[in-house]
């Protein structure tokens, strides 16, 4: 059930209602049954709900044809001004619309009941299908599109007819450009096809399925989700751009560079596997071939203390110490070594059911292996480890760690668990890591551009458990400022999405564990580091006060953000109290003088918070 404070419930009934539990907010004024199908009955009201925020806009390009969402969520309208709105699996798309726009009145019903809504008229989308880099013209398929041109002849009696009247219009609202293109659509059939050579073709999979098309023109990349996938994974939201869950998942940092790729193109065509069990390759042939991303030995089975008991078979000294970039990006080579995005250095590994960690080239990408850095940055591994074993001790989802004997007397690296990819060859499951970079239509060099807030109002439509992703982002951010982590950027948040086989929503959309948490203090040039994003409008000097007043912001409930902060304060002290690393493992005076430094340094906000 579907309820809109104003129309079907009061503001203080629907207050009450979500205290108790019986509703769930999607946004303000927006409510649904907690015990319903979210995401069904967002969809079913898309329309409604689409209605309800913005009265003055009207269905345009192709739900002006459907009266409805199309298949991957989307919902196409005009209005006043241009935005998009998410809530769960819908997403509300509106562009500004034109200065004498044509619409008329259609009926539509839901479990609600019937209501009328603004659509455009048929010689409008007609145009609108002809909109330079729209995605509003891009919803508008080629089936539409001659579906519309034979209502038009229909109505105006020959082709000319209707190009006339489609002229009225377009000129009316200085659509020049459009009707030009819409005439020649009516009046002119070209005999001959030319395609730029240049042109590329991507089949994109997630979990060896094929779910959509990338093409690059050689002028701009269009998305094409294949018919019968629902599910709102990829969306190209700026027209001619790539898609921005694609974008997230390309190199970026060191291998960027080691790769040599000078542009999107060249890097799509230099690789096939990628994070968030996703695979591009220009023939569907070579998706075919990819070995599936399934855990086929856990890595706390062959952990001891901390430390990696299984056998090491990863880059050695000559590999990585000697022109440590360079020799590391060999593993790259090959176009089936899975690509990685940010700019820590690292590589992608498999661990077998017999503890053999080896380079995933060819096999399942499992481990994330991550070396110790060059240039002041060689505790990198040892401090991520103390950070991300304080984080358990707080409280957080943390994935399976351990700190990895490496050959020839280098410094010992950490080896991660992917907490994205299926569980066994029998788990079911579809796994999808979105960061907050592709969540907010931003481009990974921007990840430094938001506010926490920000993430607040991006979450709550998204997840399948606002009230408690809200208030982990919250305890995130408090535990980012304990162990003066300025780097909790957007590309090191995500949302971890979940479904079966068949399924039109994803069951569970979820904050991600904790991931790529380090202490930047204890790193040169980084003594003064200030957090990412700032909160309440601040990025230093953060006292309890301002996480309180984060918490009014993002609408979380006062008590269960006290109590939510005492646990992970109480939490944090106790591992203060534990974590070490481990004795056996040789670190050297520098990274065990950085280790000691991180915990200090720890200990002394934690001391200052609780006085403040």
């Amino acid at each position: 059930m579907l309820y809109l404070v104003g129309e079907n419930i009061d503001k203080a009934r629907a207050h009450y209602q979500a205290e108790t539990g019986k509703i769930v907010q999607l946004m303000r004024g927006i409510y649904v049954d907690s015990s319903d199908d979210i995401d069904a009955v967002v969809l079913r009201h898309a329309v409604r709900i689409a209605q309800y925020l913005y009265k003055r806009a009207y269905l345009s390009a192709a739900s002006a044809v459907l009266l409805a969402p199309t298949h991957d969520g989307r919902l196409f309208i005009s209005g006043p001004r241009s935005q998009r709105t998410r809530i769960r699996s819908l997403e509300i798309i509106q562009n500004a619309a034109p200065t004498h726009p044509s619409t008329a009145s259609a009926v539509i019903k839901d479990s609600l009941g019937e209501f009328r809504a603004n659509v455009s008229s048929v010689r409008q989308r007609f145009l609108e299908a002809f909109r330079m880099r729209s995605e509003h013209a891009a919803s508008l398929n080629d089936s539409m599109r001659a579906e519309i041109a034979v209502r038009l002849i229909e109505e105006y009696g020959e082709p000319k007819a209707a190009a006339d009247a489609l002229w009225a219009l377009a000129r009316e609202n200085e659509w020049y450009r459009e009707g030009e293109l819409a005439e020649r659509y009516l009046l002119k059939q070209p005999t001959t096809t030319v395609i730029n050579e240049a042109a590329l073709n991507f089949t994109v999979a997630w979990h060896g399925q094929p779910i959509g098309n990338l093409n690059h023109d050689g002028f701009e990349w269009r998305w094409r989700v294949q018919q019968g996938f629902n599910l709102p994974l990829i969306r190209q939201t700026v027209p001619g751009s790539l898609p921005p869950f694609i974008l997230s998942l390309l190199p970026e940092g060191w291998l960027g560079k080691v790769l040599k790729s000078p542009d999107e193109r060249s890097m799509l065509r230099s690789g096939k596997r990628y994070m968030s069990n996703i695979a591009i390759a220009q023939s569907p042939k070579n998706i075919a071939s990819l070995p599936p991303d399934i855990l086929a030995g856990n890595l706390s089975a062959h952990t001891l203390g901390g430390v990696f008991s299984g056998t090491y078979e990863g880059p050695g000294r000559d590999n990585i110490e000697q022109d440590f970039e360079q020799k590391l990006a060999r593993l790259y080579a090959e176009a089936d070594t899975p690509r990685l995005s940010g700019v820590q250095i690292k590589a992608p590994m498999f661990l077998d059911d017999k503890g053999k960690l080896q380079p995933a080239t060819g096999k399942p990408f499992t481990h994330i292996l991550k070396p110790a850095g060059i240039g002041g940055y060689q505790a990198l591994p040892p401090i991520e480890f103390l950070a991300l074993s304080l984080g358990r001790y707080a409280g957080f989802t943390v994935p399976e760690i351990a700190l990895v004997s490496m050959p020839d007397g280098m410094p010992p690296a950490l080896i991660v668990e992917r907490f994205d990819i299926r569980a066994s060859t029998a788990d079911t499951r579809l796994f999808a890591l979105e960061d907050f970079c592709s969540l907010l239509d931003l481009p990974p060099e921007a990840k430094y551009d938001g506010t926490i807030e920000r993430i607040m109002r991006a979450l709550r439509p998204l997840s399948t458990a606002p009230e408690k992703d809200l208030l982990t982002i919250l305890r995130r951010a408090l535990f980012a400022w304990l162990i003066a982590d300025g780097d909790m950027h957007l590309k090191n948040m995500a949302l971890l999405k979940i479904a079966e086989p068949g399924d039109a929503s994803f069951d569970s959309v979820r904050i991600a564990p904790l991931y790529d948490a380090v202490t930047t203090r204890v790193f040169p040039q980084l003594e003064n580091d200030h957090m990412a994003l700032k909160l309440a409008g601040k990025d230093d000097r953060l006292k309890r006060a301002d996480f309180l007043k984060l918490a009014a912001t993002g609408g979380i409930n006062a008590s269960a953000t006290g109590e939510a902060m005492d646990a992970l304060l109480a939490g944090f002290e106790e591992g203060l109290n534990a974590v070490s690393l481990p004795s056996k493992l040789q670190f050297g005076d520098v990274n065990i003088a950085k280790a000691e430094q991180m915990l200090t340094l720890c200990r002394d906000r934690l001391k200052q918070f609780l006085q403040d």
